[in-house]
């Protein structure tokens, strides 16, 4: 599974990042700078600089990840979608698979 998170600022996401590392949630979370949101906010038009969090995981750690992101994003509606892996490099499936092993609750 992918991920897919923004954030206010680098700190805003490290903090995000760090909690997902050490939860062992995510097995990688690439962040990407400098990216800029169009949206509507409030029946208005906003836009905003933030940063994108590129979350690499499995499926059944997308229920925890929703809760964790509520429960330590500083938005009042966080963005996280997630997107189904159909297929990747088998080395790079398995090592998310064993990185994502030891999540809070699991074995």
């Amino acid at each position: 599974m992918i991920g897919l998170c923004t954030a206010a600022n680098e700190a805003a996401a490290k903090v995000l990042i760090d909690g997902m590392l050490d939860t062992r949630l995510a097995a990688c979370v690439t962040l990407v700078p400098g990216v800029q949101s169009y949206y509507w906010w409030q029946e208005k038009r906003d836009s905003a600089s933030e940063v994108l969090l590129i979350i690499k995981t499995r499926a059944d750690r997308v229920e925890a990840l929703k809760h964790f992101v509520q429960e330590h994003h500083e938005y009042d509606v966080p963005e996280l979608i997630f997107l189904s892996v159909s297929d990747g490099l088998e080395a790079y499936m398995a090592w998310i698979q064993k990185e994502t092993r030891h999540a809070a609750g699991s074995d």
